[in-house]
């Protein structure tokens, strides 16, 4: 058989039925897997994501249940006036469009406080950057306390009339005192000096508040 020959449909009959039959079988091997997976996937066919956000984590899983979709609470987290257990975040977004089956991702709300370090402030910075750094970090202020010192100058944190330590870790949103220094404040061993203690013994027993004189040098 010459080349031209075994390229003859007419001459090689069965080789060019075999390839057809070939090329026919792979279309219908693609499109069955194709149709297949269509089908597997659900394609083209998606709902809707309900708000579940502000509800209690039990009624979130009811009404994800009767949108055909999966619940997981994944995380919790802090929020101020929030009731503990409410979810405060899903993914997907309410609105999102899925597909029956797909899970849906919670966080919740813990009435766990959680601690945070205080800044840096103790005998470090000035009163203005103190407070600056403390609102920043999410904490409240009092009006402050006045030792003797350099003035406007920082020299402690106070929470519930306790001295904090460098680094020290409160609820986040505590309200803290700052310990600031004043130069119109008198240091409290000046009231005792030793003048005003000599004075003290020498006071007359009657009361009159007149001094005696020391009998010692006469």
């Amino acid at each position: 058989m010459t080349f031209k020959e075994f390229f003859s449909f007419k001459k090689n009959k069965m080789f060019w039925l075999n390839i057809i039959g070939m090329f026919v079988f792979v279309l219908i091997v693609v499109f069955i897997a194709l149709k297949g997976i269509d089908i597997y996937t659900r394609h083209g066919e998606s709902i809707n994501v309900p708000n579940v956000q502000g509800m209690s984590a039990e009624k979130a899983m009811q009404t994800l249940k009767l949108s055909h979709l999966d619940a997981a609470v994944v995380d919790s987290c802090y929020v101020p006036n929030t009731p503990s257990g409410v979810v405060v975040d899903q993914q997907p977004l309410a609105g999102a469009r899925v597909k029956q089956g797909r899970q849906v991702y919670l966080t919740i709300c813990t009435n766990k406080t959680p601690m945070r370090t205080i800044p840096d402030v103790i005998d470090n910075c000035s009163l203005r950057e103190a407070q600056a750094r403390m609102l920043a970090a999410g904490f409240k202020l009092t009006e402050n306390d006045y030792i003797s010192g350099e003035k406007d100058w920082v020299y402690g944190v106070r929470y519930n009339g306790r001295n904090l330590a460098p680094e020290a870790k409160v609820p986040i949103g505590a309200t803290l005192t700052l310990v600031v220094g004043s130069d119109n404040i008198m240091p409290v061993d000046s009231l005792y000096n030793g003048e005003e203690i000599d004075n003290a013994d020498n006071t007359s027993a009657d009361g009159s508040g007149q001094t005696n004189p020391d009998e010692s040098w006469f």
